[in-house]
């Protein structure tokens, strides 16, 4: 029989259907968008949605940041290995997205509310690049009391690794810091996602708040940048923005912090404390031509998948890192934020 998980993963953010067009800059400027950005939706940007099913073919995918990663790291993982909680309606998109979870093997353990429908993600492809706008409905109407009851608090016991995604700060910061405090507590690993740029520049204090418990941080070369620009880094240098972040304090002194910076085609970028000194180490990205690339929404969402599936297994971070690269090489592939079927086996590149 196949080895089977104890569902040692954790994933904590914002469920959300992904509404996925090919568009163009004459619909990015009609919605006052950037070509590769990510925001909340505003007023002004609730049009957009229907705009893209009725005028873009637009295609329904499962979304939301950590789900998408813990889609990609029980892709690699034995069965049974990931729990993923978030706060989803009672509609037809909810359903779907279960239905999605379940397919990947990935257990959920959603709050359901009863009055707002289930998030939504407006996402714009224009050439290599992706435009998100999220309207969270309930996906914010996550609450830590959900976190708390018996039957969800076990699952936070019973996993060794906790992975929230940094859209989680825009909506339910205690239940963040309850994960975290327990990571702290009993010593296992805390991992946290920058996310998006908006995260760093306006929920810089709930960020800081949480810091101090991050073991593991992972990020892009925007999201380390506009982390910089917010916390007064004069350095525009990826491994400086790394080398500082390392070097804050930590809750978990028996752990050392590593940040992973990813850099899009660039080489992704680790820097892990030893002592008093900083470890930087650079990974060439694979090369792929682009006339494979289908589509590059959730290409951050799967290297973090593939990354955190290699420190679930423990392997040492340069095999985690590349695992992150393999993942988010098959995703780029696919339509949106999926993985191919029949489901490959990782091989160290």
């Amino acid at each position: 029989m196949a080895a089977q998980g104890n569902f040692e993963l954790l994933a904590l953010e914002n469920p959300l259907l992904d509404i996925q067009a090919v568009g163009d800059e004459k619909l990015l400027e009609k919605y006052g968008l950037k070509a590769n950005d990510a925001i909340l939706a505003e007023e002004k940007h609730l049009g957009l949605y229907e705009d893209l099913i009725q005028n873009y073919k637009a295609v329904l995918i499962a979304g939301g940041a950590a789900q998408n990663t813990a889609r990609g790291a029980q892709y690699i993982l034995p069965p049974n290995s990931t729990v993923y909680i978030g706060c989803i309606g009672r509609d037809k998109y909810g359903a779907q997205l279960e239905d999605i979870c379940k397919e990947a093997g990935v257990k959920t353990e959603y709050r359901y509310d009863d009055e707002t429908p289930t998030g939504r993600c407006g996402v714009v492809i224009t050439g290599h690049n992706r435009s998100l706008c999220t309207d969270l409905a309930a996906a914010n109407k996550y609450k830590v009391e959900h976190l708390k009851t018996p039957e969800v608090w076990k699952h936070a016991e019973n996993a060794k690794f906790f992975y929230v995604g940094g859209y989680h700060l825009t909506v339910s910061v205690p239940a963040a810091l309850a994960l975290a405090e327990e990571a702290a507590a009993k010593d296992k690993v805390f991992i946290l996602n920058l996310s998006a740029p908006f995260i760093a520049q306006f929920f810089k204090d709930p960020l800081d708040q949480l810091l101090p418990y991050v073991d593991i941080l992972i990020g892009n070369e925007t999201e380390a940048a506009a982390y910089a620009e917010s916390h007064n880094i004069a350095s525009k240098d990826v491994k400086e923005i790394a080398k500082s972040i390392v070097s804050l304090p930590k809750k978990n002194s028996k752990r050392a912090r590593t940040v992973v910076f990813t850099q899009g085609t660039d080489p992704t970028v680790t820097a892990v404390a030893n002592g008093s000194d900083v470890d930087i180490k650079e990974y060439p990205v694979h090369a792929i031509g682009a006339e494979k690339i289908n589509d590059t929404n959730g290409a951050g969402d799967a290297f973090a998948g593939g990354f955190v599936a290699g420190i679930v297994q423990g392997k040492p971070l340069e095999t985690a890192v590349d695992m992150g690269q393999w993942l988010a090489k098959l995703s780029i592939q696919e339509l949106g934020p999926s993985y191919p079927s029949p489901k490959q086996t990782y091989t160290h590149s």
